[in-house]
């Protein structure tokens, strides 16, 4: 039988075994548990103050989406971000979006706002915009419905109507140069509506009155304007001598004869110079062609043109062209003949530089 003292031993030997193994366990659960707490509370997205964006489009994988991300550049430590992405189950959860990557998240963080469809707003702007396959291509850039949405609203009559304008050529106008916050989900209705939402605002009764005081429905002062910004594209201050031009024209019933509605009714963007061919056109553009305003707006002129329209320089010009001095600015005439002297001038320096022989 052992004595007490063998016991004693036996029973230290025995703790002595188990020690190793905890031993071993425990430091394992201490750097499992740093390497976890690293992995999902520690900093993992570093932009270095740069803005950063991933788009998740309808349908796209999992893959696809990591891959993007990697892309960026912003994720310090891409295999810890995919190991917490399978582990918060975004690969089952993979949302559409305008996401951003911010600065200073970590990945949990980040996984938890792509797999709640936390989006960023995106800033819509309008430049550039001549024709509605153009605005239908715009919007569709920006949004996660493809172009055929958006150009089969703005091509509907119906639709049109429905938002309270006569035809499609009205719905155009609705489109307000500005900065509008948006989410790349938003569907095309919602998206348009928004739009009409901002166009009612921007027509106050004071511009609204000013239309009336002009002669002029909301749809021809856009189209004007249009024709305003496409005359005069580099000094806006001229907007307003530009607009008074054309008014003065519509009010003695005179052609408007401007040369950018020949080239939006030739379909052809590239014309420097408008010859006598492209004046032959026949279209409800041509301004050469046909008495008044055309059918609707030539782009999507900006608020500074709609204004100059609104409040137009006061005066009796009804000529003007381009400056010889190549300021980008205009010489203007009360008559045909100082007019003609005017052109003249301009051909000389045209041909003086080399420009035009």
């Amino acid at each position: 039988m052992p004595t007490p003292a063998e016991y004693r031993a036996r029973a230290t030997r025995r703790r002595n075994r188990l020690a190793y193994p905890l031993g071993v366990f425990g430091l394992l659960l201490v750097t499992f548990s740093y390497y976890a707490y690293q992995i999902f509370f520690t900093p993992n997205v570093e932009t270095k103050g740069r803005p950063t964006y991933v788009v998740v489009r309808p349908g796209q994988s999992y893959k696809s989406v990591m891959d993007s991300i990697d892309a960026t550049g912003v994720i310090v430590d891409k295999l810890s971000f995919r190991f917490v992405a399978k582990l918060m189950k975004y690969d089952q959860l993979v949302k559409p979006g305008r996401f951003e990557l911010k600065e200073g998240y970590t990945n949990r963080q980040q996984i938890n706002d792509l797999r709640r469809g936390i989006q960023a707003p995106l800033k819509l702007t309008f430049q550039n915009i001549r024709l509605r396959r153009d605005l239908a291509g715009k919007l569709s850039q920006s949004f996660a419905a493809r172009p055929q949405e958006f150009d089969s609203l703005l091509s509907s009559n119906a639709y049109a109507k429905s938002l309270g304008f006569e035809d499609t050529t009205g719905l155009l106008t609705m489109f307000i140069p500005n900065t509008y916050e948006l989410y790349y989900t938003t569907p095309p209705q919602k998206v348009l509506k928004r739009l009409k939402d901002e166009y009612e605002k921007f027509w106050t009764p004071a511009r609204d009155a000013k239309a009336k005081a002009q002669g002029l429905s909301r749809t021809e002062v856009s189209t004007l304007a249009s024709i305003v910004e496409a005359e005069q594209q580099q000094h806006a201050d001229e907007r307003p001598r530009v607009a008074g031009v054309y008014l003065n024209r519509l009010k003695r019933g005179m052609k408007l004869q401007a040369d950018p509605t020949v080239v939006y009714a030739n379909g052809d963007f590239g014309i420097r110079r408008v010859l006598n061919v492209h004046l032959q056109k026949d279209s409800p553009y041509n301004t050469y062609k046909y008495a008044g305003l055309p059918p609707g707006p030539i782009n999507l002129p900006s608020i500074a043109s709609i204004d100059a329209v609104l409040n137009p320089e006061q005066h009796n010009y009804i000529y003007f062209c381009a400056k010889e001095d190549f300021s980008g600015y205009h010489a203007f005439a009360t008559n045909e003949r100082d007019h003609i002297l005017n052109a003249r001038r301009y051909q000389a320096a045209l041909t003086r530089s080399g420009i035009m022989k």
